[in-house]
Protein backbone atom coordinates (compact mmCIF):
# COMPACT_ATOMS: atom_id res chain seq x y z
CA UNK A 1 0.00 0.00 0.00
CA UNK A 2 1.38 3.37 -0.84
CA UNK A 3 0.22 6.38 1.58
CA UNK A 4 -0.10 9.76 -0.26
CA UNK A 5 -0.69 13.28 1.04
CA UNK A 6 -3.78 14.35 -0.42
CA UNK A 7 -2.51 17.74 -0.73
CA UNK A 8 0.97 17.08 -2.11
CA UNK A 9 1.37 17.31 -6.22
CA UNK A 10 4.32 16.52 -7.76
CA UNK A 11 5.64 19.18 -10.22
CA UNK A 12 8.56 17.49 -11.86
CA UNK A 13 12.18 17.67 -10.61
CA UNK A 14 15.20 19.34 -12.48
CA UNK A 15 18.53 18.24 -12.04
CA UNK A 16 21.13 20.56 -10.64
CA UNK A 17 24.80 20.22 -11.79
CA UNK A 18 27.26 22.20 -9.58
CA UNK A 19 31.38 22.56 -9.17
CA UNK A 20 32.64 24.08 -6.33
CA UNK A 21 35.88 26.00 -6.23
CA UNK A 22 37.37 25.01 -3.06
CA UNK A 23 39.39 27.45 -2.36
CA UNK A 24 37.28 30.18 -2.94
CA UNK A 25 33.87 28.78 -2.49
CA UNK A 26 32.26 29.85 -5.65
CA UNK A 27 29.48 27.41 -7.49
CA UNK A 28 29.45 27.06 -11.41
CA UNK A 29 26.18 25.99 -11.43
CA UNK A 30 23.69 24.40 -14.53
CA UNK A 31 19.98 23.37 -13.81
CA UNK A 32 18.70 20.85 -16.17
CA UNK A 33 15.41 18.84 -16.89
CA UNK A 34 17.51 15.98 -17.45
CA UNK A 35 20.55 13.98 -16.04
CA UNK A 36 21.66 12.53 -19.45
CA UNK A 37 25.60 12.56 -20.52
CA UNK A 38 24.74 15.34 -22.91
CA UNK A 39 24.03 17.47 -20.32
CA UNK A 40 26.70 16.41 -18.23
CA UNK A 41 28.93 17.44 -21.18
CA UNK A 42 27.69 20.39 -21.65
CA UNK A 43 28.31 21.12 -18.41
CA UNK A 44 31.90 20.37 -18.58
CA UNK A 45 32.36 22.71 -21.34
CA UNK A 46 31.00 25.29 -18.92
CA UNK A 47 33.31 24.30 -16.38
CA UNK A 48 35.72 24.79 -19.16
CA UNK A 49 34.58 27.97 -20.07
CA UNK A 50 34.68 29.95 -16.93
CA UNK A 51 38.08 29.22 -14.94
CA UNK A 52 41.82 30.42 -15.75
CA UNK A 53 42.86 27.79 -18.91
CA UNK A 54 46.39 27.49 -17.13
CA UNK A 55 44.50 25.31 -13.86
CA UNK A 56 44.23 21.57 -13.37
CA UNK A 57 40.44 20.43 -12.46
CA UNK A 58 40.55 18.03 -9.97
CA UNK A 59 36.20 16.67 -10.25
CA UNK A 60 34.71 14.71 -7.09
CA UNK A 61 32.15 12.85 -8.91
CA UNK A 62 29.41 9.74 -7.78
CA UNK A 63 29.78 6.16 -10.01
CA UNK A 64 26.70 7.97 -12.12
CA UNK A 65 26.97 6.28 -15.57
CA UNK A 66 26.18 9.49 -16.94
CA UNK A 67 29.76 10.83 -15.65
CA UNK A 68 31.59 7.62 -17.73
CA UNK A 69 29.44 7.23 -20.95
CA UNK A 70 31.77 7.15 -23.58
CA UNK A 71 31.45 10.80 -25.37
CA UNK A 72 32.16 12.26 -21.91
CA UNK A 73 35.24 10.06 -22.04
CA UNK A 74 36.11 11.26 -25.33
CA UNK A 75 35.91 14.75 -24.65
CA UNK A 76 37.84 14.25 -20.91
CA UNK A 77 40.68 12.72 -23.21
CA UNK A 78 41.06 16.07 -25.56
CA UNK A 79 40.81 17.85 -22.24
CA UNK A 80 43.90 17.14 -20.04
CA UNK A 81 43.53 19.44 -17.52
CA UNK A 82 40.07 17.71 -16.39
CA UNK A 83 40.97 14.76 -13.73
CA UNK A 84 38.16 12.85 -12.47
CA UNK A 85 37.81 11.36 -9.38
CA UNK A 86 35.23 9.25 -8.63
CA UNK A 87 33.92 8.65 -4.87
CA UNK A 88 32.73 4.81 -4.06
CA UNK A 89 29.34 3.57 -3.79
CA UNK A 90 27.67 5.31 -0.95
CA UNK A 91 30.53 7.34 -0.15
CA UNK A 92 28.83 10.80 -1.35
CA UNK A 93 29.67 12.33 2.39
CA UNK A 94 33.46 12.57 1.19
CA UNK A 95 32.11 15.38 -1.59
CA UNK A 96 32.24 18.85 -0.12
CA UNK A 97 29.52 19.41 -2.93
CA UNK A 98 27.25 17.42 -0.80
CA UNK A 99 27.49 20.49 1.77
CA UNK A 100 26.32 22.61 -0.34
CA UNK A 101 23.67 20.81 -1.44
CA UNK A 102 22.28 20.39 2.45
CA UNK A 103 22.49 23.98 2.42
CA UNK A 104 20.16 24.59 -0.96
CA UNK A 105 17.91 22.02 0.63
CA UNK A 106 17.67 23.66 3.97
CA UNK A 107 17.09 27.07 1.56
CA UNK A 108 14.52 25.20 -0.38
CA UNK A 109 12.76 23.65 2.25
CA UNK A 110 10.93 26.75 3.41
CA UNK A 111 9.24 26.84 -0.20
CA UNK A 112 6.51 25.35 -1.28
CA UNK A 113 6.60 25.35 -5.47
CA UNK A 114 3.69 25.07 -7.69
CA UNK A 115 6.23 24.65 -10.93
CA UNK A 116 9.23 23.55 -11.78
CA UNK A 117 9.71 26.52 -13.49
CA UNK A 118 8.85 28.14 -9.80
CA UNK A 119 11.82 25.54 -8.51
CA UNK A 120 14.38 26.65 -11.00
CA UNK A 121 13.72 30.23 -10.11
CA UNK A 122 14.34 29.77 -6.23
CA UNK A 123 17.70 27.94 -6.95
CA UNK A 124 18.75 30.00 -9.33
CA UNK A 125 17.75 32.98 -6.60
CA UNK A 126 19.66 31.18 -3.95
CA UNK A 127 22.78 30.49 -6.45
CA UNK A 128 22.94 34.14 -6.92
CA UNK A 129 22.70 34.62 -3.00
CA UNK A 130 26.14 32.08 -2.39
CA UNK A 131 28.09 33.21 -5.15
CA UNK A 132 28.25 36.90 -4.20
CA UNK A 133 29.37 35.87 -0.86
CA UNK A 134 31.48 32.61 -1.19
CA UNK A 135 32.45 30.93 1.65
CA UNK A 136 34.43 28.00 1.89
CA UNK A 137 33.39 24.86 2.99
CA UNK A 138 36.64 23.52 5.58
CA UNK A 139 36.77 20.17 7.19
CA UNK A 140 36.36 20.47 11.16
CA UNK A 141 36.70 16.68 11.87
CA UNK A 142 40.49 15.45 12.61
CA UNK A 143 41.82 12.43 10.61
CA UNK A 144 42.20 11.08 13.69
CA UNK A 145 38.93 11.54 14.71
CA UNK A 146 37.19 10.17 11.90
CA UNK A 147 39.55 6.91 11.76
CA UNK A 148 38.67 6.03 15.09
CA UNK A 149 34.97 6.02 14.39
CA UNK A 150 35.80 3.94 11.61
CA UNK A 151 38.03 1.54 13.77
CA UNK A 152 34.93 2.01 16.48
CA UNK A 153 32.00 1.11 13.47
CA UNK A 154 33.80 -1.92 12.50
CA UNK A 155 34.36 -3.09 16.13
CA UNK A 156 30.32 -2.99 16.87
CA UNK A 157 29.56 -4.29 13.69
CA UNK A 158 32.18 -7.67 14.12
CA UNK A 159 30.85 -8.13 17.46
CA UNK A 160 27.15 -7.65 16.62
CA UNK A 161 27.76 -11.22 13.82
Amino acid sequence: MVSQCSDYVRHGTVTLFTALDYLQGHLISSIERQHRHQEWLEFLKKINRETPKHLQLHLIVDNYATHKHPKVKAWLEKHKRFHMHFTPTSSSWMNMVERFFRDITVYLRDGSFSSVRELESSITTFLALRNAQPTRYVWNAKVEDILNKIQRAREAMTSQT
